[in-house]
């Protein structure tokens, strides 16, 4: 039996659980997990469940019969199918750190997606991407021509029919008219010096003011340039004795396995959007492994 999972965001109010594990209950489906969030601050309800159907209940005859439940609570009430991988592009202008780990993850399969192309505004990564037997969209980006590019984008996202762009060290600003068309749908990553260090050489600035915590940040863009809602973060602590080098390599490790972990908890669905924020609810117990095995 193929484990499913229901993605619920509404106005909270009361009766919503019970509506939701009855209804599983009576088409014969057995929760095996659960995690739920009441935000009083907006009013808003956010829920994850993971079952498993024991009458072999299919997908659309799960989501028929749950549509007068969404329509009653006002809910936005997805079911997905762990066996179905998430399509993927993946964005990259010359520094490679995040591409290679990515495409490393995916490769063992610690990283369930389907790369369904990379794109870049350099041919630098070309000969490693084709290599993975994954295509290569070589989109150049100059002040003249970024309406074309992002054109040239965008066709590309409707023709592979991608899920999801990640931006794995892209050093192209995105339009507002991308932003909100794919709203919720592309990671970023970047350090966390913002905004003391903006500009060109962030860790050498860091270096030379004596920072001690290096850190990055994964969220999902908007127009607001670095601003939207953040999905991952971590720090790595230096001390004195390293320099301005250490601190470029130790950024690049933290900045890689924070990108990964905010994309892997995008695919399995555990992100809800809360305005400016994100509510993540935290991998099944088994952790990385049981939802890759789904």
């Amino acid at each position: 039996m193929s484990k499913i999972v229901l993605t619920v965001a509404c106005p909270s109010r009361r009766g919503i659980v019970a509506a939701i594990s009855g209804y599983l209950a009576s088409k014969g489906c057995n929760i095996v997990d659960s995690a739920q969030f009441d935000d009083f601050d907006t009013h808003n309800f956010f829920m994850r469940v993971t079952f498993v159907s024991e009458t072999g209940a299919t997908l659309p005859e799960l989501e028929q019969g749950f549509s007068p439940i969404a329509q009653e609570f006002a809910m936005e009430a997805q079911f997905h199918s762990p066996d179905v991988r998430m399509k993927v592009i993946l964005m990259v202008s010359r520094f490679g750190h995040c591409l290679n780990d990515l495409l490393y993850r995916w490769k063992i399969g610690a990283l369930p997606i389907d790369i369904v192309g990379v794109v870049s505004n350099h041919l630098d990564y070309q000969k490693l991407v084709v290599n993975h037997d994954i295509p290569f969209f070589y989109v150049p980006v100059t002040k003249t021509s970024k309406a074309q590019a992002e054109a040239q984008l965008l066709s590309i996202v409707e023709e592979t029919n991608a899920e999801l762009i990640v931006l794995a060290r892209y050093m192209q600003i995105l339009s507002e008219t991308l932003c909100e068309k794919m709203s919720g749908r592309i990671i970023n990553i970047h350090h966390s010096f913002l905004p003391s260090f903006k500009g060109a050489n962030p860790y050498k600035q860091a270096y030379e003011r004596g920072v001690k915590l290096i850190g990055a940040t994964a969220h999902y863009v908007t127009a607001d340039l670095d601003e939207g809602p953040i999905i991952e973060q971590d720090i790595a602590r230096i001390t004195h004795a390293q320099n301005a080098e250490d601190y470029i390599s130790i950024g690049r490790d933290v900045e890689a396995q924070v990108l990964a972990r905010a994309i892997h908890a995008h695919i399995h669905h555990r992100v809800f959007l809360n305005g400016h924020r994100t509510i993540i609810f935290p991998a099944s117990a088994g952790g990385y492994a049981s939802e890759r095995m789904g």
